[in-house]
């Protein structure tokens, strides 16, 4: 990652801090990944060679950056998606600042819908950043969308590790994954299809 990228990423984490701080109302913030988790996530990209990866909770495109620099090492292409028209859009500014367009695909939809309509074993990365017990309802889709050798995962997983334990607990029981908590920046689980 250059200097550049590094520095766009610093300011849009301390801009994303500063704009959550004073909100009571969670929907209000923009609840990026932390630097840790994303970095993480980057990594595995990197190390599974990803082709296609999608994200679920864009946001301003924070943690997008991390997944598309990751990906322009793999030749790879990400989707990312996000409710929230405007936020989808800030979202497509900041890839273009980072340089990073060509590899994203930023699309103003649902998650759930986007999952559904998705093609079989279409994913080699699925990352979950969106409301959380959604992911229960996600699940027969996210197995269905993910190449042999997949990926699943799953931001805060530590900070909010309630509203995750119906979903840990069914990765789980699943038996086809492994399935591993990472204590880094807010937690991030990660469920890998075992072929």
């Amino acid at each position: 990652m250059d200097h550049d990228l590094t520095r766009l990423l610093g300011d849009l984490h301390a801009q994303g801090r500063a704009h959550d701080e004073p909100l009571a109302d969670r929907l209000l913030r923009l609840r990026n990944m932390t630097p840790e988790a994303a970095r993480l996530v980057a990594l595995l990209i990197r190390v599974q060679r990803s082709g296609r990866v999608l994200e679920i909770g864009t946001s301003n495109g924070y943690s997008a950056i991390w997944f598309a620099d990751a990906l322009r090492d793999t030749g790879g292409r990400l989707t990312t998606v996000e409710i929230d028209g405007e936020r989808a859009a800030t979202a497509r500014r900041n890839l273009v600042r980072a340089g990073l367009a060509d590899r994203a695909d930023v699309v103003h939809g649902d998650g759930g819908e986007v999952l559904a309509a998705a093609p079989d074993a279409s994913f080699d990365v699925v990352v979950l950043d969106a409301e959380r017990p959604a992911y229960v309802e996600y699940w027969p889709q996210l197995r269905r969308v993910l190449t042999p050798y997949g990926l699943v995962a799953v931001d805060n997983a530590v900070s909010h590790r309630e509203q995750l334990t119906a979903f840990d607990e069914l990765v789980r029981r699943d038996g086809a994954f492994a399935v591993q908590l990472h204590e880094v920046g807010d937690g991030v689980l990660t469920a890998v299809r075992c072929g």
